[in-house]
């Protein structure tokens, strides 16, 4: 089982005792004296009863039962002490620093930049830029004369014409007169973005900064996103033991019987080599350009016009293809987007604003003052031994006055003056002492802001302490169970191959034909197949007969299949000779079985996965009866009773 498959039944079964349990809340069961109260019982039972998909976990009884294993291997993960390994407590804060930090997020910010993101990645801009290049630390001399400069640069290009200046200055050292071509959304830094997506097309930016220096931009188009485009198709892969003419012949086939007026989808039911689009008729997820590393099939795919248009076959580096396009979309709904352009929010430079507004909320809430005397006195006692790691506090040094006070705790100037000596080990971006000490004095408020916030965050959001509990359980019963049970395969190799020879009969194949599947959208082309297969006439003589250069009329499968296989229809009987016409996949079908191969006992070797498997199954349940011996359980009936009488008045 894999540890997100245990954390959602974790989170199915948990619930977190946020508030203290009322003195009227009774006992619905124990386990080893520890009280399971009928209010927890009853909160995780109504929270999850829409969720599950076993209809036994909607009885009472069976939940019950279900919520009590729980509650023993958690009280088996506790007695030994799981919770205490570094690994644990490693994993269980970096997932908390996670969740806390989606709980702080001012949402009015976040919302904003998602829609403000989907508006500029539903449109594509092509621009040119002229860039002057500064360090992002230079001076405010330098800095002013760069921009200066950009000034002039922009006057000549209203003057003489964007492009005419854009080559003449580009020196590819300072200054970079570049064309960009079209991008959209997210392909640039979020300032050059902005400045791009609000300029009006035809027109040129005024100076404006980003990390690399100043930039104005020449807005040359603007367009709505080609979107994404749902298609389906039948694929044939080139085969090693293939020539690609045979692969080339097949699809050939497969597209002359489409074009003879068979059904797309029937057609890629049978004879699509992708596995996983072929039982949904060849249908795909929906992409957009880019997304599938495959140019050539992209190109026939949105270069299809309208729905229901089919392409000729064509060659990919995975084989050959046929292409229907069942939907285009210019963009996504923005709430189908929604979860992606968020995440993209969060790492790009628009992270910031949401960083500044959880800032500012948060000096909000714990009362906070700027403490600017405090600034001005770090600022005297900094020098320029700071950017040569060799500065020291003075030893007249006010290391008890406050500093700052966030919630309970107190900081005074020996916390941040500690703070700027271990910065000192690490980079130091070099600036005016005054401008070095608010910056590191903000970064300091900051951070700490922030770890304060985390370390109370579980007394102060319920909704955040519960699923922090929910996870932190997982945790536990993750490693309680790959020590206990999944780890087997390692350890007890002896009693893996004893339950392998006790339960031989459970792992046998399955019974397999060795047949040829005759495919054809008429019976009565079927029927001379039939006649010609009894015969006992090749199956390539068959082809020349029935089908031509123009027309396939039916179209053949040889393999080894067992009753599972799309190609065989369902009811087949498994029995030699040429079977009668089916229809199946909205087209007719019959099977020449040339010969049949039992079920065989697997070997150990063959069989070990699902041996292994069904062991640790069988291991866990026993597993369970020993923790109930271990841990008594006592369920309180009386109050069960009116538990299921609440339930059903529901």
């Amino acid at each position: 089982m894999k540890l997100r498959h245990l954390l959602t039944l974790t989170a199915i079964l948990y619930v977190s005792v946020f508030n203290a349990q009322s003195s009227k809340d009774e006992v619905l069961f124990s386990v080893a004296e520890d009280p399971i109260y009928v209010s927890e019982f009853l909160r995780v039972y109504n929270k999850n009863l829409d969720l599950v998909q076993d209809a036994s976990q909607r009885d009472v009884d069976e939940y019950l039962k279900l919520y009590t294993t729980y509650k023993l291997k958690l009280k088996e993960a506790l007695a030994l002490k799981l919770n205490e390994k570094p690994s644990y407590i490693k994993e269980l804060g970096k997932y908390q620093k996670q969740l806390a930090s989606s709980f702080m997020t001012d949402s009015k910010v976040t919302d904003a930049l998602i829609e403000e993101a989907y508006q500029r990645v539903s449109y594509d801009i092509k621009a040119n830029h002229i860039l002057i290049k500064i360090d992002a630390n230079a001076n405010p001399q330098d800095t002013l004369k760069v921009y200066n400069d950009l000034l002039k640069i922009r006057e000549r290009t209203l003057n003489e014409g964007f492009e005419k200046v854009r080559k003449e200055v580009h020196n590819g050292k300072t200054v970079f007169g570049e064309e960009l071509g079209f991008f959209t959304g997210f392909k640039m830094v979020y300032a050059f973005e902005n400045e791009a997506y609000n300029t009006p097309v035809g027109e040129i930016s005024k100076p404006f900064r980003t990390r690399f220096g100043y930039h104005i931009v020449n807005v040359l188009e603007k367009r709505k996103s080609q979107g994404e485009r749902s298609v389906a198709h039948i694929m044939v892969v080139n085969k090693k033991e293939d020539t690609i003419n045979k692969s080339e012949e097949r699809i050939q086939e497969i597209y002359n019987k489409f074009k003879q007026g068979e059904d797309f989808e029937a057609l890629a039911k049978q004879f699509s080599d992708d596995k996983n689009s072929a039982p949904r008729g060849g249908k795909l997820a929906p992409f957009t350009r880019g997304q599938l590393r495959a140019e050539k099939f992209e190109d026939v795919a949105f270069s299809l016009e309208n729905e229901g248009d089919v392409s000729e076959p064509l060659q990919s580096a995975y084989g050959w293809h046929i292409v229907k396009l069942l939907n285009k979309k210019l963009i996504p709904p923005f709430e189908d987007m929604k979860s992606e352009l968020e995440a993209k929010v969060k790492r790009d430079d628009r992270s910031k604003l949401i960083n500044e507004a959880l800032y500012n909320s948060l000096k909000k809430q714990y009362d906070i003052k700027e403490n600017l005397q405090a600034v001005d006195y770090f600022t005297s006692i900094l020098n320029e031994d700071y950017f040569k790691r060799s500065w020291t506090l003075p030893e007249d040094f006010k290391s008890n006055d406050k500093l700052v006070k966030i919630g309970e705790k107190q900081f005074t100037y020996k916390d941040f003056g500690d703070y700027l000596l271990e910065k000192q080990k690490g980079r130091i971006i070099k600036k005016p002492l005054k401008a070095f000490a608010k910056d590191n004095y903000d970064t300091f408020l900051n951070e700490n802001l922030i770890k304060y916030k985390e370390a109370n965050l579980e007394k102060e959001n319920e909704e955040y302490a519960h699923i922090l509990g929910e996870y932190r359980d997982g945790l536990l019963l993750f490693d309680l169970m790959e020590n206990t049970i999944w780890n087997t395969s390692k350890t007890d190799s002896t009693e893996i191959k004893q339950f392998y020879e006790t339960n031989k009969e459970n792992y046998k194949t399955k019974e397999k034909v060795d047949a040829i599947v005759a495919s054809s959208a008429k019976q009565k082309v079927l029927k001379k197949v039939s006649k010609l297969l009894e015969k006992g006439i090749a199956l390539d003589d068959i082809k020349k007969q029935i089908n031509n250069k123009e027309t396939t009329e039916v179209i053949f499968t040889v393999d080894t299949m067992d009753a599972s296989n799309k190609a065989l229809p369902k009811g087949l009987q498994f029995k030699k000779g040429v079977s009668k016409i089916y229809k199946h996949n909205n087209t007719f079908t019959l099977v020449s079985i040339k010969d049949i191969l039992p079920q065989e006992q697997k070997s150990f070797d063959d069989a070990k996965g699902n041996v292994i498997s069904d062991y640790q199954t069988f291991k866990e349940d026993n597993w369970i009866n020993t923790l109930r011996e271990k841990y008594n359980v006592v369920v309180n009936n009386e109050v069960l009773k009116k538990v299921k009488s609440q339930i059903r008045k529901q």
